[in-house]
């Protein structure tokens, strides 16, 4: 008697390929996406009957196809993660929406991914969708997981494509109105440290010094790369201290180096406030740890961690969810400008 050759599980490939359909088109069925039409959702469900496909998902319970997990991805290193208050109050805004739901939050630190571990993992059925809290224009390998589930990007995508989801704050207007509230106290050379130029964020705000700037007839006296980073910051003050006489006024594009630019003044005798306007940007708890405290930009972190996370639970249950949404910022006066 002839025995028949046993057959390997069908592949998401295979079922594509009997649907007619692309390869993402299957994940979007098989992971309950609404973003499908009638007619390709028809012919990937009669694909997976016929190949009896089932996704290699250990963690779902089969009849819901759903792990009601979401994972958290940090792609920064552990350092700047744990040492940056920006974070908490991100992590603190999503732990605070999703908690209220029938989610958990899997915390993936993922400064790169050449071997492609967070890609495999992401792209395995462990999660239902991913919320990513800070990202570098480099971090492409996110486009991979969101051709498979639905991907929340907490600032606006370097390379944004039209299907992309993102909650930011305005940075090039948080930026230009920091500058320009310099400039109105009369301070004229103003330097700025900005963040590195692989981050939207530090290349909005940088945009905005620079147009307030030029409204103003003016150009800057000096822009350094602080790296976001209480350390960079303080270099980047020394950097612009060494080339000589001091700004009059300061812009730091965020709080944390702000606070290392405190230092670097300290180390010359001189004092925000009163030798040189500063003005930084985040409004965390660093602005306050300082003397004088420091007069900086709120961006509201907390509320952006929220919007994040209530955006990806609309996106799960199918509701209708904006595609970009861009929430305001505010100076906060203290005594250092």
């Amino acid at each position: 008697m002839e025995v028949a050759p046993v057959r390997g599980a069908a592949t998401i490939e295979e079922v594509a390929a009997r649907a007619g359909v692309s390869r993402s088109t299957v994940s979007r069925v098989v992971n309950g996406s609404t973003a499908v039409s009638p007619a390709a959702l028809e012919a990937v469900q009669r694909a997976i009957a016929e190949l009896d496909y089932v996704p290699n998902r250990a963690a779902r319970s089969l009849a819901s196809r759903q792990t009601r997990a979401i994972a958290l991805v940090i792609p920064e290193q552990t350092d700047r993660f744990f040492g940056d208050p920006f974070f908490a109050a991100i992590v603190a805004g999503i732990s605070e929406v999703i908690s209220a739901s029938d989610y958990v939050v899997n915390m993936l630190i993922a400064s790169d991914d050449a071997d492609g571990k967070a890609v495999r993992y992401l792209r395995s059925g462990s999660v239902d969708g991913a919320i990513v809290a800070s990202h570098h224009t480099s971090d492409t390998f996110m486009e991979r997981v969101a051709d498979v589930v639905p991907v929340v990007y907490g600032g606006r995508p370097g390379r944004l494509r039209p299907s992309d989801w993102f909650v930011d704050v305005d940075n090039v207007h948080g930026g230009r109105t920091a500058t320009e509230y310099l400039l109105a106290r009369g301070h004229r050379r103003l330097a700025t440290i900005c963040g590195p130029s692989d981050m939207t964020a530090s290349i909005d705000r940088l945009q905005g010094f620079h147009d307030a700037l030029a409204a103003a007839g003016l150009r800057p006296a000096a822009v350094e790369d602080g790296d976001f980073t209480e350390e960079g910051g303080a270099d980047a003050m020394r950097r612009i201290l060494a080339v000589g006489e001091p700004p009059e006024g300061l812009f730091v594009a965020s709080d944390l180096m702000a606070r290392g630019a405190y230092t670097a003044l300290q180390e010359h005798g001189l004092v925000a406030g009163r030798d040189i306007a500063v003005i930084g940007f985040d409004d965390s708890s660093a602005a306050t740890s300082v003397t004088p405290a420091l007069t900086t930009v709120r961006q509201p972190s907390l509320a952006q961690g929220r919007h994040m996370a209530s955006v990806l639970l609309d996106i799960l249950a199918g509701r209708p969810t904006a595609h970009r949404t861009i929430l305001p910022t505010e100076i906060v006066e203290r005594a250092s400008a």
